[in-house]
């Protein structure tokens, strides 16, 4: 068995994590924290684990937390975990992280985009980027993993395999994705309270969106090349769910058999990844790890569409299929 600890138990994506957990054959969770006051049964504040986790919510150093656990999983905001990932790997746990702390290489591109230094730079080389479709083999022996962002994900999957075949140019990329409320996270806020989102969609953070460096760095890795893309993501009122589409200029001659052709070969042995024929749409993927990807070749531009849950395949399912690779566990337990 191995001990897992959950940091900042009280979110969406920690419910989902904690869940498909409790499904894993081979995982012992013996710690759940929280910065709340007290130490509040877990199922005062998640009532679905009512009988099936007995643990309260304790808020515990890095040291402690590490005592308790072989894996920790972080679903800490940005700038939180990177203080606590040093103790944690000193102190000899290895690291799934939810933030986006050490998803960028660059600590400069980092203060960028997320308005505050890094505390921890020295480490942003040592993390492995979590999508095992791209990155699978530097998953197995690392000891901090940046779990990936659940927009990055939907526009990645789709489009790295074009890129890495050279059918469509790696600029001028448009990524518009639409996401369930969920992905706002549980805290309150104006925008996602229910007389505002409801029967409404609308585009935010339109060219400052903090997961473009991240869809861009990912891409030029996978594609061996310099990426540009604009991404806007909107607001859908509904609960989970991702709609991403991506705009693409073909080269010469490309059609849309080839496009679909590179899709299947790149994604034939991927347990998670499902190319489809028809249009997907998010309830296909509710509740579940999988992306389900297809394309168009249209006018001037290759079209991918992309759907998936962001709370399973764009955080918490993606977070145990690291785990299972990183602990040489079959990669779809649990899932």
């Amino acid at each position: 068995m191995t001990r897992v600890a959950i940091l900042g138990a009280t979110g969406y994506s920690a419910l989902e994590l904690i869940k498909l957990l409790l499904r894993h054959p081979h995982v012992e969770i013996t710690t759940v924290t929280s910065r709340q006051e007290g130490t509040p049964h877990v199922a005062m504040v998640h009532p679905s684990l009512g009988k099936r986790l007995d643990l309260v919510l304790e808020d515990l150093g890095p040291v402690a937390v590490a005592t308790r656990a072989d894996c920790v999983f972080s679903c800490l905001p940005h700038g939180v975990t990177s203080v606590l990932v040093p103790h944690l790997l000193d102190a000899g746990a290895r690291v799934v992280d939810f933030s986006a702390d050490y998803r960028l290489h660059d600590p400069n591109v980092y203060a960028e985009w997320y308005g505050q230094k890094h505390s921890d730079p020295g480490r942003l080389d040592q993390a492995v980027y979590g999508l095992p479709e791209l990155f699978r083999d530097a998953i197995k022996p690392a000891r901090l993993v940046a779990n990936p962002g659940c927009y990055p994900t939907g526009a990645i999957l789709p489009l790295a395999p074009l890129l890495k075949a050279d059918l469509i140019e790696p600029t001028d990329i448009i990524v518009d994705s639409k996401s369930g409320v969920s992905g706002a996270g549980r805290s309150p806020k104006l925008t996602t309270h229910f007389p505002e989102c409801n029967e409404s969609i609308s585009a935010y953070n339109v060219g400052r969106h903090r997961h473009t460096p991240e869809i861009e760095q990912v891409l030029s890795t996978a594609s061996g090349q310099a990426i540009q893309v604009v991404f806007t993501p909107h607001l859908v009122p509904m609960d989970r769910g991702i709609l991403t589409t991506a705009y693409a200029r073909p080269r010469s001659g490309v059609t849309e058999e080839n496009v679909l052709d590179a899709l299947r070969e790149a994604y034939a042995d991927e347990p998670f990844v499902r190319v489809v024929d028809h249009l997907p749409g998010t309830k296909d993927t509710t509740d579940t790890n999988f992306c389900d990807i297809t394309a168009r070749r249209v006018r001037e531009r290759v079209i991918t569409i992309s759907c998936l849950d962001n709370l399973v395949k764009g955080a918490a399912g993606a977070a145990v299929q690291n785990f299972n690779l990183m602990y040489g566990y079959e990669e779809t337990t649990a899932l």
